[in-house]
């Protein structure tokens, strides 16, 4: 399977959407998922050791020596498109539209009502934590774990902005959502970045839905 172009999704107009549900991002709703986070220096990144190829267990001082990464995500509405860009890997993506993507521009004035995903996609090798430089109001769409992910399964959970997060392994995610403007987040990860990927549009025939209000 081919990575996605995150720049150029090229999806199908006049998908309908999934209204994912949307709570507040407390420490009992997100068990599971991960936690809050009051001190990035204080969170620690989970490595996942490299699994075994057979039955010969890889020895236990081994594996999970590739360390983390950390830089700053980006989250950023031009118009009616929400920019990422990740400079812990070098990732710049279309994270998603505030409406359907095939009107969706840059130029629009109007402050986007909603964020609409197309993809989502964990890390089998570590965690991940996103921690606002800004302290302003951000969502994060997350599913647990699992390759059978379907859109019901997703979650999207409601920030302040007065903490951060940090994900477990293996959970499905897309960065971190802005809700309006531009917002910077620190950003620390396992540094092998596997990526595990869902195309929500092609392979569902539907885009995701995060109201905003």
């Amino acid at each position: 399977m081919n990575a996605p172009d995150y720049l150029n999704p090229g999806i199908e107009p006049g998908l309908p959407w999934h209204r994912m549900p949307v709570v507040e991002a407390t420490d009992e709703a997100l068990k599971g998922y991960g936690r809050l986070v009051a001190a990035p220096e204080d969170c620690e990144i989970e490595i996942v050791r490299w699994p075994a190829q057979g039955w010969r267990p890889v020895d236990s001082d081994t594996g999970d020596e590739g360390g983390t990464t950390e830089g700053v995500f980006h989250s950023e509405w031009k118009g009616g498109l929400l920019f990422g860009r990740n400079d812990a890997v070098g990732g710049h993506y279309i994270l998603g539209y505030g409406d359907d993507p095939a009107t969706a521009r840059e130029d629009q004035l109007e402050p986007p009502q909603r964020v609409l995903l197309w993809h989502a996609n964990y890390h089998p090798d570590g965690g991940q934590l996103f921690f606002p430089l800004d302290g302003r109001p951000f969502v994060v769409p997350l599913a647990l774990p699992g390759d059978d992910v379907k859109p019901e399964n997703f979650v999207c959970f409601r920030f302040d902005g007065s903490q951060g997060l940090y994900i477990h392994p293996n959970i499905w995610h897309e960065g971190v959502f802005t809700c309006e403007g531009r917002q910077r987040f620190f950003d620390k990860q396992g540094k092998v970045h596997a990526r595990v990927s869902v195309d929500f549009a092609r392979e569902f025939g539907v885009l995701l839905e995060a109201p905003f209000s």
